[in-house]
């Protein structure tokens, strides 16, 4: 496998924003390793399938008039591979609180994780388990690096 070079991105938890990481001289800093994709597989949202019920209803039968509802991230546009980022985990925000439910995070986040690991050939371990009523956490990891995200499900 070939290293694997990207802009380094500083995620900062009091403003709950990711931005570009900077050297002492000005310089953007590079990261070779998997925590610069796996803050966009995680932190974006991706694209809606046709058959994904959405959140607010909507659903194959009755098509959106405007692409806004399906979200997605505005970088896949750029991909030449087509490929999408980001995790499709916003569908679940009216969700019930139940197995199933967690299954599918689980299954999200892999979905998610695929084009990270292709790019870095680096497995990920991804755990998620319902903390408390209506909200999953999910436990990523990857070459030493982790991310955690909590998510309110069932609430809408």
């Amino acid at each position: 496998m070939a290293a694997y070079f990207d802009l380094a991105l500083v995620y900062d938890p009091a403003t709950r924003r990711c931005d570009l990481q900077l050297a002492g001289d000005g310089d953007l800093l590079v990261d070779e390793t998997p925590a610069t994709p796996m803050l966009l597989a995680f932190g974006c949202d991706r694209r809606a399938r046709r058959d994904d019920e959405l959140p607010s209803g909507i659903s194959e039968l009755n098509q959106p008039v405007s692409f806004v509802e399906r979200r997605g991230w505005a970088g896949d546009a750029l991909d030449i591979r087509y490929r999408q980022a980001g995790s499709r985990c916003w569908l679940g925000e009216r969700l019930k609180e139940t197995e199933l439910t967690r299954q599918m995070f689980v299954e999200w986040l892999k979905e998610a994780y695929a084009w990270v690991l292709a790019e870095t050939g680096k497995p990920a371990e991804i755990t998620v388990e319902w903390v408390r009523k209506e909200v999953l956490a999910a436990r990523i990891v990857a070459d030493g690096r982790e991310i955690t995200i909590n998510r309110r499900v069932g609430s809408a």
